[in-house]
């Protein structure tokens, strides 16, 4: 027999096991980490961290073109020599670059080694604050030497006078050649290795004898986004990693602390905003990133994951959502978690369509929520087509509330003869572009929105019987978008202008 350690547990197996046999109910596609018996040893990283006058950075180093900073004594020659709302320079010092006198284009954190007057001897360390088109005096590469993962808040802070003090190299203990992430389960087992099978996360302000919530919407944001109990790796950085789906969603400013080893935060500002970090290491804090979470178990996998990998993560507590449960789930659920059921009306098959508290923290705090149910006769069941129409299906979803909740809804407003229409309010900068348009016929009971092809976009319309013409919507076929199908069709039948149409997505 040979001792293995999965998720900490001590076991004996055979000598010929496979990682498969240890293994029970991992998700297809789901990786685990491997840690076979070594010494851990330091690793160098390809990433540097620079003490600056305003605060602290880290970069990434593209391949061997940065390797000149970690010379003794070259921070002496970084000094703030000049800014702009674009860039900022540090320097001069001496180089071997040879300029190329073209521009070209930099996003927000790229590192460029450049020179002024096209001379290598009067070379500079530029740091990109925005997205810019410019000549820096860079090689034909455009001079990119690097990438800033951490403190991009210190950029904006640069003024006169400001010098980078310090540079030296990231260290972690990752010795990939023993340790990995895998998806082959046949991979034979030996004597003193370890495995990782997933993450657990307890949220912030979240503890068995006392809730806060002073994080609670951004929580919340955290346990929607992990609710099918995936982390999928995008980016990998020596730092963090970050799952981006749901980057670009909105979330507001709450916590703030130091970034710790794995602290979980959510980014409130910036181009990966409403995207969910996990850090490796210890960052500073930073203005644009609430903490969330707290990784308390699977650090390890969190260290040696790569871009693309899709791990399984648990977050503690699980997300209180009622609506568009039937009331008897709900019930349930309020008695299995402990808190009181506020309900309007116990009569006949009811759903849920809102709750009060919204969040999950502060129904555990306050042990008790209030929830609004209608009658099921009133609550209308659809299919959305993601596969034919992703981003009409996704604005949907965002105008009716069905992208947070099982259940949404829909303002009536108007209905003749075999169409139903409503007018969902329509955020400023919305674009819903053609897409999924019917071609010979429009099926009875298809749903579909109204395109920027026309004046009544935004416009959502059901159509009671099959039509060669026209649209849910009433308008032409290349003006419309189909994104599903009513499965309830005949109970639109019981409702009247101005009513609230409860809409259920259903698989």
């Amino acid at each position: 027999m040979i001792s293995i350690h999965l998720d900490g547990q001590r076991l004996e197996v055979d000598p010929d096991s496979s990682l498969r046999s240890v293994l029970q109910k991992i998700p297809l596609g789901n990786c685990v980490a491997v840690i076979r018996p070594t010494t851990k040893e330091q690793a160098k990283t390809n990433s540097l961290a620079m003490t600056t006058t305003a605060g602290e950075i880290t970069i990434d180093l593209d391949g061997e073109k940065g390797t000149f900073l970690e010379k003794p004594g070259f921070s002496s020659f970084l000094s703030l020599h000049w800014e702009d709302r674009y860039a900022a320079a540090f320097g001069p010092f001496q180089s071997t670059l040879q300029p190329s006198r073209k521009p070209s284009v930099y996003e927000r954190g790229d590192v460029i080694l450049g020179c002024g007057g096209y001379n290598p001897q009067t070379s500079y360390l530029i740091f990109s604050k925005s997205r810019h088109s410019s000549d820096h005096g860079s090689d034909s590469s455009g001079g990119i030497i690097g990438k800033v993962v951490s403190g991009r808040g210190v950029l904006d802070r640069w003024s006169t006078g400001d010098k980078i003090t310090k540079i030296e190299p990231v260290i972690s203990w990752a010795d990939t050649s023993r340790s990995f992430t895998t998806t082959d389960f046949d991979l034979k087992l030996e004597d003193g290795i370890q495995i990782v099978t997933l993450v657990k996360v307890v949220a912030q302000g979240y503890s068995s004898n006392k809730i806060s919530t002073e994080a609670t919407r951004c929580v919340e944001h955290l346990l929607f986004t992990l609710e099918d109990h995936r982390f999928i790796v995008s980016q990998a950085t020596s730092t963090h990693i970050l799952d981006s789906r749901t980057v670009g969603e909105e979330v507001p400013t709450e916590y703030r602390s130091p970034r710790r080893e794995g602290v979980v935060t959510v980014r409130n500002i910036g181009p990966t905003s409403g995207g969910i970090y996990i850090y490796k290491e210890d960052v500073p804090s930073s203005p644009v990133h609430n903490i969330v979470g707290q990784v308390v178990h699977g650090i390890e996998l969190v260290k040696l994951a790569k871009n693309g990998d899709v791990f399984t993560i648990n977050v503690n507590p699980e997300r209180i959502d009622l609506l568009g449960l039937p009331l008897q789930d709900a019930q349930r659920i309020a008695q299995a978690r402990g808190f009181v059921l506020h309900v309007d009306n116990t009569e006949g098959s009811r759903i849920v369509v809102s709750q009060e508290p919204s969040t999950t923290l502060e129904v555990l705090k306050e042990r008790a929520a209030t929830i609004t149910t209608a009658p099921n006769e009133r609550v209308v069941d659809i299919v959305l087509d993601d596969k034919a129409a992703p981003l009409s299906c996704a604005n949907f979803r965002r105008l009716t509330g069905l992208k947070d909740h099982d259940a949404g809804m829909m303002p009536l407003f108007f209905k003749f003869d075999d169409v139903v229409l409503f007018k969902p309010v329509i955020p400023v900068g919305m674009r819903i572009i053609p897409e999924n348009s019917p071609i010979k016929e429009v099926p009875a009971a298809s749903l579909a929105i109204t395109n920027d092809s026309r004046r009544g976009s935004g416009m959502v319309g059901v159509r009671l019987s099959a039509n060669r013409e026209f649209g849910p919507t009433s308008e032409p076929f290349e003006g419309t978008n189909i994104i599903g199908r009513v499965i309830d069709i005949g109970k639109l039948k019981n409702f009247e202008e101005k009513d609230k149409v409860y809409i259920r997505e259903v698989t």
